[in-house]
């Protein structure tokens, strides 16, 4: 007789994120597992150690369900409108998403209208007044004068 040597898998829930298998919970917008975690943040801090409150926030999938729009949200044309491109993308493409946007649109960054620096919406410190963005240097220089 020989002994296998296979690894059965195991069939324990874990987080579709993370991969962690400690309380978990399943999401609104998509029924996928995920941290139960939101506890974890602490106001204002704006950490991202919570992967429910990730996903939530900063997807378009969580997005999409909040507004109430109605079927996929990868072909979503209201969800598609609603965002500054950059945006659109970042929310469809980060991290954060159990299924990245298919193919998303090109789109010109988003430059400091004071120095000109490239300023990444999604991951950056920004302020916005009207249609002019500035970079977190510029922002706290306005801020002081």
């Amino acid at each position: 007789m020989t002994k296998s040597t296979s690894k059965s898998k195991s069939t324990k829930r874990r987080c579709g994120l993370c991969g962690k298998s400690g309380k978990l919970i399943k999401t609104d917008c998509c029924g996928n597992w995920i941290c139960d975690d939101e506890d974890k943040y602490v106001l204002f801090s704006y950490s991202r150690n919570s992967c429910h409150r990730n996903h939530d926030r900063y997807t378009l999938c969580s997005y999409h369900h909040h507004e109430g729009h109605k079927g996929d949200w990868k072909d979503c044309e209201k969800c598609r409108t609603s965002l500054p491109t950059e945006m659109y993308v970042w929310y469809g493409t980060n991290e954060y998403n159990f299924e990245k946007l298919p193919n998303p649109p090109s789109f010109d960054p988003t430059h400091c209208s004071k120095c000109g620096i490239v300023i990444k919406l999604g991951t950056e410190g920004y302020m916005q007044s009207g249609d002019e963005y500035w970079c977190e240097v510029c922002a706290e220089k306005k801020r002081r004068s």
